[in-house]
């Protein structure tokens, strides 16, 4: 037995259903004192692990020059929606070799509207 077992989990419907190489914007609420309040992260997911209830995903932004990275919970109470802006067309799963690629050479072409991805049993 193990802890996806023992946690039900439900999909939240404000999380659209997206692969490393998509552009997405993560509405996340942040509590400041006594104050709550949704900030929204936008970047590129770069990877993507699904572990049952600690399933969890990272985008990266690049911010007047700097590469930020950020962590997100999928099962997480506190991701309110993931928003996707555009489809990436990438060959690999997990993206980290944009880490060393500035400009041009850290672009994602577009993929195509109609195409499908092969999801193995997700």
């Amino acid at each position: 037995m193990d802890r996806s077992d023992l946690l039900e989990l439900e999909p939240n419907p404000e999380i659209e259903d997206f692969q490393p190489g998509d552009t997405v914007r993560v509405h996340v609420r942040i509590v400041e004192g006594d104050r709550e309040r949704t900030q929204v992260f936008e970047g590129v997911v770069i990877a993507l692990s699904r572990g049952g209830s600690s399933s969890n995903f990272t985008v990266r932004r690049v911010t007047a020059g700097v590469g930020v990275e950020r962590k997100f919970l999928l099962h997480s109470p506190r991701v309110e929606k993931v928003e996707i802006s555009r489809r990436g067309r990438v060959r690999r799963a997990k993206l980290y070799y944009l880490r060393g690629r500035t400009g041009k050479a850290a672009r994602i072409p577009a993929r195509a509207r109609n195409a499908k991805r092969a999801v193995h049993g997700f």
